[in-house]
């Protein structure tokens, strides 16, 4: 028996040895926070399931262990919010006959406070948090609060629309931080515990099993720019799962039971919004990499292999004259980009990366997602029926290897109209003088950009913008390009058909 325990001790001690080599080769060593990971090595709770009698594991129906070692670690999030939401509208035959004064201030826009809720996991003990960017978006306060009933302000330290991620930051030390699993290791069939706070409710733990690995469902597609010259594909790999998630899950904690992280639930799959089947996790491969990001950089440093992917099936295949029929069939490659510069052509046909057989291009994205400009991917393709290997040097969205800084990336998005998502036209001093006003900018037609998430209408007449008059195009490029990240933009004008001047508060 004393062997045994001293066998234990010995493994503890080499399990933190692993442990800590792992935060110096992850450079977690140069940052403020430190994630705590699981190692390769068997751990003690390892160890005592070997043993007979001793395995927590054993009954499918027994989860305690895990959620017991979790529950402390998974938040509740709730969210406060100010929306302009616009009264409604006067029927025109009652204007036709009692004018626009009808009805009193029905079309005055007004300012509304809502409040939302989900959930998140903390992955260091002095209070960093990840959760979902979904949960935190456009919230003006963030209010994190524990199992114990202790309730923080939270401040968000950076988001990634394009994985659904967010790290945010409480003010506190010594906090139960959650063990970073490993999410390749997952295997089909596998019992997974999804925890957190569904529909305002208390921390909730429930059961399923792993159903599928890399599913891409389509709904991370409506955060992408489509004002942007150059937009962004979202990505999606997600765990599928069959453990009940509900509205409020989102941001919580999927793990396996060693109590190991392996998934930050996001999504559901229901025709009524609430759980029917099927859950989505951000694999923890990702929420490494993106939170390492955003708490590194301030933003998310992302490699691109320059290449237009087609995932190919039976079909595809032969209408491409492709060899064989599974695959990422490469029908362009980037000028001047990364797969260029290793010798990758049009037509050929990427089997493996990095070692994995490749079947979809949301597996591709995943493996390409986890990492930084600079970094080198094994690739091997086939082409004309003979499989070759490549080592591709991934570059950044500019074609370069140097880290993209946020206030780079923000001052790119800020110095364009195109982030305003609509199109402009001059009013013409004859429009100018029947308005009663000097000058302004029509809002011709609004698409998918940051217009479209106000109230504000096609024929809205911009004449002053943060405080300054807009009388040309140049005017309102002007006042765009000195906003800073964080700020707003404020624009007061008019509609042709009303005298009452309109507020709205654009987020920038």
């Amino acid at each position: 028996m004393k062997s045994n325990w001293k066998l234990l001790a010995l493994m503890a001690l080499l399990s933190s040895a692993i442990t800590l080599a792992a935060y110096n080769l992850l450079g977690f060593n140069n940052r403020d926070v430190i994630f705590n990971e699981s190692s390769t090595a068997p751990t003690i709770l390892g160890r005592l399931a070997s043993m007979p009698g001793n395995n927590p594991t054993a009954n499918p129906g027994d989860f305690s262990t895990a959620a017991e070692a979790v529950t402390p670690t998974v938040v509740h999030i709730r969210t406060t919010m100010t929306r302009t939401v616009r009264q409604q509208q006067v029927p025109d035959i009652f204007r036709e006959f009692f004018g626009d004064e009808f009805g009193g201030n029905q079309r005055q826009p007004r300012r509304q406070q809502g409040q939302a809720s989900g959930s998140g996991v903390i992955i260091s003990k002095d209070g960093y948090i990840i959760t979902n960017n979904h949960v935190v978006q456009d919230a003006d306060e963030v209010e994190v609060i524990m199992t114990d009933k202790r309730s923080f302000k939270a401040k968000v330290i950076g988001t990634d629309p394009l994985t659904d991620l967010a790290v945010i930051k409480v003010d506190a030390t010594n906090l139960p931080s959650i063990i970073l699993g490993d999410s390749d290791a997952l295997k089909l069939g596998e019992w997974v515990l999804a925890v957190g706070y569904p529909l305002d409710l208390e921390s909730t733990v429930t059961a399923g099993i792993v159903s599928a690995k890399g599913r891409r469902i389509g709904i991370l597609d409506q955060n992408i720019s489509k004002t942007d010259a150059k937009p962004d594909s979202p990505v999606e790999a997600f765990i599928q799962t069959d453990a009940a998630i509900n509205p409020g899950n989102s941001g919580g904690a999927l793990v396996n039971l060693r109590g190991e992280l392996v998934g930050i639930n996001s999504a559901i799959a229901s025709a009524t919004g609430y759980y029917s089947g099927y859950g989505f996790a951000v694999p923890v491969s990702l929420v490494k990499k993106v939170s390492a990001d955003l708490l590194k950089y301030g933003t998310v440093q992302r490699g691109y292999i320059g290449i237009l992917p087609i995932e190919l099936n039976s079909t595809v295949a032969k209408e491409k004259g492709a060899k064989i029929g599974r695959g990422i069939y490469v029908e362009n490659v980037v000028e001047k980009g990364a797969a260029e510069a290793a010798g990758l052509k049009k037509g050929d046909v990427i089997v493996k990366m990095e070692g994995q057989p490749l079947d979809s291009d949301a597996q591709m994205r995943e493996i390409i997602g986890r990492r930084r400009p600079g970094d080198v991917v094994n690739v091997t393709i086939n082409r004309d029926g003979t499989e070759r290997d490549f080592k591709v040097e991934l570059r950044n969205r500019n074609g370069g290897r140097d880290v993209i800084k946020k206030a780079d990336v923000a001052a790119a998005v800020n110095t364009s109209l195109n982030t305003l998502g609509a199109s402009f036209e001059e009013l013409s001093t004859q429009d100018a003088k029947q308005l009663g006003v000097t000058g302004g900018v029509r809002v011709k037609k609004i698409t998918d950009g940051k217009l479209a998430q106000t109230d504000i209408e096609e024929g809205f007449i911009i004449v002053k913008a943060n405080g300054k008059n807009v009388k040309t195009t140049k005017d309102l490029q002007t006042i765009m390009s000195s906003v800073k990240e964080g700020e707003g933009l404020m624009l007061i004008g008019m509609y042709p058909n009303s005298s009452r001047m309109y507020y709205y508060a654009v987020p920038v």
